[in-house]
């Protein structure tokens, strides 16, 4: 920490002790080479090495002096700064930063030793059900068990909003450690479990619905006869990646429950439909009329929860 004499504050920290021991002796020089009639000589100056590796300059001024004039605070905090910049000492440090960055490990080395976690917010589907050895992310079953242990009677479930923050903190703890309890005290209100998981679909690099079958469905459920349609619809379902289909069906078997309450969660079909269409499938890239788009995903949602049985039944149902 720097403090000059007109008041101003300066931190420079850092875990590396050659790197401290340049920025030190850089100051130092610089304010030796002041000149005294700007009322600061390394006289008046104490150095002090801290054990948290920060350098302290504790800059007091003769009790017979005076305090310099603005114009030569100025000047001697540009003095401070240049010397820090000093082309020598840069690149000292440049070298040694070079020398230090090429020893880093590798991401892959680093998440092979634990220290770097895979994440499961913004990693592609198919890779979280990988990494772990199943076809539905974790996560979305814990989420769905929640909500239906505690929110399947809650007004507006789903198209509430949770708190931001809490949300967020959820994220990070999803991310960086392995076990997860949605019972804790933390994640009580069940809003907040809601917001998390329509966010880890929000931020899936392809949605559940993978971009290119987007254009396929939206063809399909532009068909009018209704039986025709719900074949159409079924069947591109059947062809979806086995990650993609089974989360698809645990999810929407438990929007269906959603929907069963609406009575008391006046949350319908339709409304789900509103809430879910454009987290589950978008295009890939945004072209002609989204209102028209938005339409068409939230009735391609809409139709698969009040026909759920036809679509993801057995061949024979």
């Amino acid at each position: 920490q720097i403090t000059t004499v007109s008041g101003n504050e300066f931190l420079l920290q850092s875990d590396i002790d050659f790197l401290i021991l340049d920025w030190f002796h850089a100051i130092k020089n610089a304010i030796d080479r002041l000149p005294k009639e700007r009322s600061c000589t390394s006289r008046n100056l104490e150095f002090k090495l801290r054990r948290s590796s920060s350098i302290e300059l504790l800059n007091s001024l003769d009790t017979e002096s005076k305090e310099p004039k603005p114009e030569h605070r100025k000047s001697l905090i540009f003095r401070l700064n240049y010397s820090a910049s000093d082309t020598n000492d840069r690149n000292r440090v440049k070298s040694r930063l070079k020398k230090f960055i090429s020893r880093r490990p590798s991401l892959k080395t680093l998440q092979e030793k634990g220290l770097i976690k895979d994440q499961i917010f913004g990693s592609h589907l198919h890779l979280v059900c990988e990494h772990e050895k199943s076809t539905v992310p974790q996560f979305v079953r814990l989420c769905i068990k929640a909500v239906e242990k505690r929110g399947l009677d809650v007004d507006g479930i789903y198209r509430v909003s949770g708190n931001l923050a809490t949300i967020q903190k959820l994220r990070f703890v999803v991310n960086q450690e392995e076990k997860l309890n949605l019972d804790d005290s933390q994640w009580e209100d069940i809003h907040v479990v809601t917001g998390a998981l329509k966010m880890f679909f929000r931020e899936l690099p392809e949605p559940l619905f993978p971009y290119c079958f987007f254009e396929q469905f939206v063809e399909a459920i532009k068909i009018q006869d209704n039986v025709t349609r719900i074949k159409s619809i079924r069947s591109l379902v059947k062809k979806l990646p086995r990650p993609n289909y089974d989360t698809m069906k645990i999810l929407f078997e438990h929007l269906k429950k959603i929907a069963a309450k609406e009575s008391v969660n006046l949350m319908s079909t339709q409304s789900l439909g509103i809430v879910f269409g454009p987290t589950l499938l978008r295009p890939e890239k945004e072209t002609g009329n989204m209102a028209v788009h938005m339409l068409y995903q939230n009735q391609i949602v809409e139709l698969m929860l009040s026909e759920y049985s036809k679509i993801f039944g057995s061949e024979e149902d």
